[in-house]
């Protein structure tokens, strides 16, 4: 039996005793009435538990049958990975949408096919919104809009995280033109909050359409490999106009935004080990821009040498190794987390804790492409020192850079604005810097991985280090042109002015005499003197000039 039907706040009439049409006076109107029977407080607390069990338990075991087919969780099983137990709060559960025609005054049910509200992660208040694809496909309509609205509001008063747990076939097409405006308000709401509170897209679903602008403007995207899909425009269209034949899965799935795109900053293989990763993320991060982020239980010495260090780094300049080992080697009980791990490879960007605090980590990766700086990395570490300066998170730049990518793409396709993009936003950072120059810091690379010259608080340096306008075969190549070519044994003459340059001007020492380097350090020191370097950075405030914004190289 629906509750409708059962109502218990009738009042009865009897037949003769209904007002006229007329509108006669009160007095005049028949005082003989059945006795109203009004539902006591039990009744109607009864009558509520029952209405919100039909709107948790969704449309149908059909159509939540029909979601687990396809290998995806509902909105509150999702809900109830990423909350604390017991501790998410719902707003406007028992919203409808008002639109009618093509068939949608018949279906009405409540949320309107999104799930909003706050609870607890690891006993910090997070809100959240998850579509339900069973509702409408999940499709933003003009009430669904709304309660997303409402929701970052909330989450901007508070100054709290908020987490989209994306499921939808985008805009209500039913709805027209109000369902386009309520992504509206959620972007200006996305670039309202940008740099206030985290702001974070788990893509579970579909996401197409302008639907994807809204991940595109939060700080950090997580998809999961085969059932989350983004794009602007889908396969069949794609085809319709360039004739290429394309896969969901090619054109937006999570290793193409992961690995190609770089709009997706994690991927996973199932939607638990996924949540369970932004459960972590938030961990690391502050609650919004006015505080700090969270600090750990130390348990790791902050005086512990780091003796593996010093058979890490080979002596050979080319020789390649792993940068992520360093950073195991010096964070707080091995623990970093990678950001943007398959894309953009040859820079590797991590937010660990040392001495029980929170820092990024931007770090040249020797072991893929040599760690040149190109388009991609230079984006990939501009966005994320960016993001660490929004929230008061403090920066370690580990450098081992022989240079920008030189080549004919790299140049015409924009090398020298887009590695602006990291020159500025070091520049423009505020946060505690401390530079580490590892082995090699070449040319121009080397002034944009934070050097001193640029705003580096402190610039330290291991004795391996080379820092130069570039290496020294290239500049004795260059400076000695004309006696090697001269010369009746060129190699030999070759190898002695490389020698020359590297003694008179390569030294571990030359950059620290001319004050660009503060100290050299022994290498099994690093992790004692980053901590202690940061914790003497902690109170640092810089005075910015007064403006209304910068004007950023996009």
């Amino acid at each position: 039996m629906s509750i409708v039907e059962e109502r218990p706040l009738e009042t009865v009439l009897a037949p003769d005793s209904r007002p006229a049409a007329d509108s006669r006076p009160a007095a005049a109107i028949s005082p003989h009435r059945e006795e109203t029977r009004f539902a006591s407080l039990r009744e109607r607390t009864a009558e509520l538990h029952a209405v919100r069990a039909l709107a948790e338990a969704g449309p149908s075991e059909r159509a939540t049958a029909a979601q687990h087919s396809k290998g995806k969780l509902t909105a509150r099983e999702r809900i109830e990975l990423l909350f604390d137990e017991g501790t998410f709060n719902e707003v406007e559960q028992l919203r409808k949408h008002r639109a009618s025609g093509f068939g949608l005054e018949d279906k009405k049910p409540h949320t309107d096919g999104v799930v909003t509200g706050w609870g607890k992660v690891h006993g910090r208040t997070v809100f959240a919104y998850a579509h339900d694809f069973r509702i409408f496909g999940g499709a933003l309509g003009e009430a669904h809009a709304e309660k997303i609205h409402k929701l970052m509001d909330l989450a901007e008063a508070a100054g709290a995280p908020i987490v989209g747990l994306c499921d939808g076939a985008g805009a209500r097409i039913q709805e027209g033109v109000t369902a386009l405006a309520g992504y509206g308000g959620i972007f200006q709401r996305n670039v309202r909050n940008s740099g206030v509170i985290p702001q974070i897209s788990v893509i579970l679903g579909p996401c197409a359409g302008g639907a994807a602008y809204s991940p595109a403007l939060t700080d950090f995207v997580f998809m999961v490999r085969g059932t989350s899909q983004m794009f602007i425009t889908g396969p069949d269209v794609v085809q319709a106009v360039t004739g290429e034949a394309v896969t969901m899965e090619h054109l937006g799935g999570a290793d193409s935004h992961a690995g190609a795109s770089g709009v997706a900053a994690f991927a996973y293989d199932d939607e638990q080990s996924c949540l369970e990763d932004v459960r972590h993320l938030l961990s690391l991060l502050p609650s919004n821009n006015r505080e700090l982020a969270p600090a750990g239980d130390l348990e790791d010495p902050v005086d512990r040498r780091c003796e593996s260090l010093l058979d890490l780094v080979p002596a050979k300049p080319t020789q390649g190794y792993d940068i992520r080992d360093l950073i195991e080697e010096v964070a707080d009980d091995g623990d970093y987390f990678e950001v943007h791990a398959q894309w953009a490879q040859n820079v590797v960007c991590a937010l660990t804790r040392l001495g029980g605090h929170v820092v990024g980590v931007v770090a040249n990766q020797p072991a893929h492409l040599a760690g040149v700086l190109d388009i991609q990395a230079s984006e990939k570490a501009a966005r994320f020192v960016q993001f660490c300066d929004s929230f008061s998170i403090p920066l370690v730049t580990l450098i081992d850079v022989p240079g920008f990518l030189p080549g004919v793409d790299q140049e015409h396709n924009g090398i020298i604005r887009h590695g602006a993009k990291l020159l500025y936003a070091y520049c423009n950072a505020t946060v505690p810097r401390i530079s580490l120059i590892l082995r090699k810091a070449y040319g121009g690379a080397y002034i944009v991985m934070d050097s001193r010259s640029i705003g580096a608080d402190v610039a330290l340096a291991w004795p391996s280090n080379e820092i130069a306008v570039m290496g020294a075969e290239g500049a004795a190549n260059v400076i000695f042109r004309r006696e090697i070519n001269a010369s009746d044994d060129p190699d030999a003459t070759r190898a002695q002015k490389i020698k020359e340059y590297q003694t008179e001007l390569m030294h571990p020492y030359y950059a620290a005499e001319r004050g660009l380097v503060d100290d050299v350090i022994d290498p099994a020191e690093t992790r004692a003197r980053l901590i202690s370097t940061l914790d003497m950075l902690r109170t640092k405030h810089t005075q910015q000039p007064s403006r209304k914004h910068g004007n950023v190289p996009l």
